[in-house]
């Protein structure tokens, strides 16, 4: 750029002199020398101002020397300087498609796990990220996404296939998103959210998961017929010892005369009906007669 803004205000110094000396009497010579000069001096103010867009961090380098940070906004620079700017704004990680993370359990079943780490650039720490990585795309590529597979993988090889498919998701999502922040933060990259999308078992482990569950819920289904069983052997447990001790209260409290008494009664509640019944009551042997006809 600076080659070229030298190039038009030199064009424009000679067309202009051709124009003053008469060499040349075209008006086209006289347009042509201004055009260039303000173009020149156009580009030769490009090569000295720098504008940083909202959002975004400068990085100043020249000749190899690297400066401060330049924040959003209009900066004075060499020509000889180049700047690389960092957008703090947050960036998504998509690990899905040809990126699926390939992950196994702790019994060795394979899982094929999807999931979105999302991520932005602490404005704080962009000069020691360029250092490290040189842009902001190198960033991901050399930090976020390789130590986010790695902490993806390790996470799953903790759990069985059951637990990372199904009983143990929302855990390990919160885990990863855990190790993920944990060990990016020092870098100088937030950790906005991890969303464990989709977690897919092979074939061979979806066979095993489908197994494991229908024999988690046999062995519920053992489980529960057993307590019911318990139950309700208690219940009838419960329930002898109540009439067996009811039974020896009554057969404690009953007398010859109470019971001579109460058979009486009945044949009296009999008769009501019937004219006339006869039995012996009680151990005597006598005939009770009793007539409920009579008033």
């Amino acid at each position: 750029m600076l080659f070229l803004s030298v190039l038009l205000i030199a064009t424009a110094l000679v067309l202009l002199i051709l124009r003053r000396r008469r060499v040349t009497t075209s008006g086209w010579a006289t347009f042509g020398g201004l055009l260039s000069g303000v173009l020149g001096l156009l580009v030769g103010l490009s090569t000295v101002m720098y504008v940083v867009d909202p959002y975004q961090v400068g990085v100043p380098t020249t000749l190899g020397k690297v400066g401060g940070t330049w924040q959003s906004g209009l900066h004075l620079k060499s020509p000889l300087t180049d700047v690389t700017t960092f957008s703090t704004r947050p960036a998504d990680l998509n690990l899905t498609g040809d990126n699926t993370v390939e992950v196994r359990s702790s019994e060795g079943g394979v899982l094929y796990a999807d999931l979105t780490v999302k991520w932005s650039i602490d404005p704080e720490h962009t000069l020691a990220l360029y250092k490290l990585a040189g842009s902001a795309e190198a960033v991901e590529q050399r930090l976020v996404y390789p130590d986010s597979r790695e902490i993806v993988r390790n996470v799953f090889a903790k759990h069985t296939g059951v637990e990372g498919y199904s009983s143990q998701r929302e855990a390990i999502s919160t885990e990863i998103d855990q190790l993920i922040t944990q060990r990016l933060a020092p870098r100088g990259i937030l950790v906005n959210g991890v969303n464990l999308r989709n977690v897919k078992p092979s074939d061979g482990l979806q066979k095993a998961i489908d197994q494991k569950i229908q024999q988690d819920q046999a062995t519920a289904q053992a489980e529960a017929a057993t307590r019911t069983a318990k139950a309700e052997a208690e219940k009838r447990k419960i329930e002898s010892e109540s009439t067996a001790a009811a039974n020896s209260v009554i057969a404690n409290s009953l007398t010859d005369k109470i019971l001579l008494s109460q058979c009486i009664e009945a044949f009296k509640a009999a008769a009501e009906k019937n004219p006339v019944y006869a039995s012996p009551c009680g151990s005597t042997g006598t005939p009770v007669i009793v007539d409920g006809t009579k008033r």
